[in-house]
């Protein structure tokens, strides 16, 4: 059982229903958004869309700030609630009340969600997620939940999906200060109808989302003879692509301009300016970036089906109970396993204080490279319902196989609760 943090304030965010997005602030984003957009080379195209007026769902891949712009063209003059990470409240809590946001906890059950997205379309607005939860690190498609099917059906409007391509490319997660000039295109789709939800099963809306969310933005730029000339393009890789796939060695990979080498056996590869890795010696093990990031994803699954997948370290600590400032907690243990799943144990003004979060409970892990509000460094973000524990590790480098260990890891889980509820005769399997 969790044993909560001594705060001085015991007061925790308890977040009320989403404000109806007033005529000015629908117009004061979208001319925002136009200005943001000048200069930059982008189209933004609609598919069936004739004749769609809200409310609907919007569902939106998610890659950079710049996603939210170029949505805003697409949805203009409709008003719109997205819903936003509780992080992005911090220092704009009144603006993002006033513009009908709908804050959430990254990876946690949120029944104050699900209430506020049926307000939200039961009054005739859009509903905007980002159902990845976080910028994709590699440029392709992130974990998508099983229980986004669920809402769906639930709410039985129309669902439109919105994919960016290009976004990741012209500032990338894990460089996202290095801007690049790559023209940028947007399609938004309706995909399914009231009566189609009603035909359809949960998992048959799931596979249709996974279907038209799927994108590869280093496949767009191989497509589309796009090169990225920047001498720099390549700093940052590392941070995604941690593993040689020559030594085998984890987190000993760094970058530097246009290169990614290994630190252990000295192996370099070149990332051209059309989007290909070259090894400068011997083997190309991998020449699109995505194939790489996959690689590592499979390595980690078998390391858990071996047994040998385990994660312990010291971090450091800044919670965010509120939405007004992150409070340091100082050094904390932090560890990670296929049987317990999360363990944070701390002290905070003289008491201990210990959060769990099953295997089952996180099925999908927020991560932040140089993260500004913070340090500029790497952290994780263990959320519960009511607080969030932004964790830099000591280790260098190990947070992209965190990510891919807890969905690894959960996908074990759902499908071990799922035989068991097949072979109790039980129809609900939590998802």
């Amino acid at each position: 059982m969790d044993i909560q943090v001594n705060y001085k304030n015991k007061k925790r965010y308890t977040p009320r229903y989403p404000m109806h997005q007033s005529k000015f602030w629908t117009w004061l984003i979208w001319t925002l958004s136009r200005i943001a957009l000048i200069g930059k080379k982008y189209k933004v195209e609609q598919i069936d869309m004739e004749g769609l007026k809200p409310p609907y769902m919007l569902l939106s891949n998610h890659m950079h700030f710049i996603d939210f712009e170029l949505t805003a063209t697409a949805t203009h003059p409709h008003p719109v609630s997205n819903v936003v990470s509780i992080d992005g409240y911090v220092n704009k809590f009144f603006l993002l009340e006033w513009i009908g946001a709908i804050p959430t906890r990254k990876f946690t059950t949120d029944i104050h969600l699900v209430k506020s997205i049926r307000k939200v379309l039961q009054r005739g607005d859009i509903l905007a997620m980002y159902p990845e939860a976080r910028y994709s690190p590699c440029g392709t498609t992130a974990f998508l939940p099983g229980s986004l099917g669920k809402l769906i059906k639930m709410n039985k409007v129309p669902v439109v999906a919105v994919v960016h391509h290009g976004n990741h490319l012209y500032a990338p997660f894990w460089n996202f200060r290095s801007k690049r000039k790559v023209p940028l295109y947007t399609t938004v789709k309706k995909i399914l109808t009231p009566e189609q939800i009603v035909a359809m099963s949960v998992e048959e809306i799931n596979a249709k989302l996974r279907e038209e969310l799927t994108y590869d933005d280093y496949r767009y730029q191989k497509d589309n003879g796009i090169r990225i000339t920047e001498s720099d393009r390549a700093e940052g890789l590392h941070k995604v692509l941690y593993q040689c796939p020559h030594c085998m060695t984890e987190f000993k990979m760094d970058s530097k301009g246009t290169e990614l080498f290994c630190t252990a056996c000295g192996k370099r590869w070149n990332w051209n300016e059309d989007g290909y890795l070259q090894a400068l010696e011997g083997e190309t093990e991998f020449d699109h970036i995505p194939d790489w990031f996959d690689w590592e994803r499979r390595q980690v699954s078998a390391q858990i089906d071996r047994g040998e997948y385990s994660f312990e370290d010291d971090v450091e600590v800044f919670s965010l109970p509120r939405v007004y400032r992150y409070i340091p907690l100082g050094k904390a243990k932090l560890t990670h396993s296929p049987e317990r799943g999360f363990e944070l144990e701390g002290h905070y003004r003289g008491e201990r204080y210990y959060i769990n979060r099953q295997p089952d409970q996180i099925n999908s892990l927020h991560v932040e490279y140089d993260f500004t509000p913070l340090k500029k460094q790497d952290y994780v973000d263990i959320s519960t319902e009511n607080d969030s524990f932004y964790c830099r590790p000591a280790k260098e480098n190990v947070i992209t196989k965190l990510a891919f260990a807890t969905e690894e890891i959960y996908l074990r889980s759902v499908g071990a609760k799922r035989n068991t509820s097949r072979v109790s005769g039980e129809n609900k399997v939590e998802v």
